[in-house]
């Protein structure tokens, strides 16, 4: 009889860098509700794995200089072994996921989150999160900062740059 498969849980850590300013201030600066600016990253095979100005990094769950997360969404499941993951963050944090190819805007953590999820378990993270650049910037004041925040580079401490620094 053959052995059925190994199910591994995926889970999305959100956390808000704003530590609740961006509910309060949002209004204000831009005119419309924000109720975070939010940081992802997935939570499988026993680590936590994030994207940022350093590339892929990893840490055990909660181990950045953030904590613990603000929200855990429950991704699903995955049959694909960690081995496999491995090599597929390898492979992106070579190319797509290289440190200096990191935009605050384009190409982050939540859109790293993003890709991750869907190769694990099919599913998309929520999109109140992968919308929020968008929600900035189609404010007025979100274009005055947008050259201010692109040279912004998130890479919260606490991790273990897997591959893929800022050197090409």
């Amino acid at each position: 009889m053959e052995k059925p498969p190994t199910r591994y849980n995926v889970q999305l850590y959100i956390y808000d860098l704003s530590r609740g300013m961006a509910r309060n201030l949002s209004p204000i600066m831009l005119g419309k509700q924000l109720d975070g600016i939010w940081h992802t990253a997935i939570v499988a095979y026993g680590d936590e794995f994030f994207y940022g100005g350093e590339g892929i990094s990893s840490c055990s769950p909660g181990g950045t200089m953030l904590g613990p997360p603000d929200t855990v969404v429950e991704l699903g499941e995955t049959e694909v072994t960690d081995e496999i993951f491995m090599d597929y963050l390898s492979s992106l944090g070579e190319g797509t996921y290289r440190g200096d190819k990191y935009r605050l805007f384009e190409h982050n953590c939540n859109t790293f989150t993003n890709e991750v999820s869907q190769f694990l378990t099919g599913r998309t993270i929520p999109s109140y999160i992968t919308d929020l650049p968008s929600e900035v910037l189609s404010t007025p004041f979100g274009q005055i900062l947008r050259p201010i925040l692109d040279s912004i580079h998130i890479a919260p401490s606490g991790g273990n740059v897997i591959n893929g620094g800022r050197n090409a």
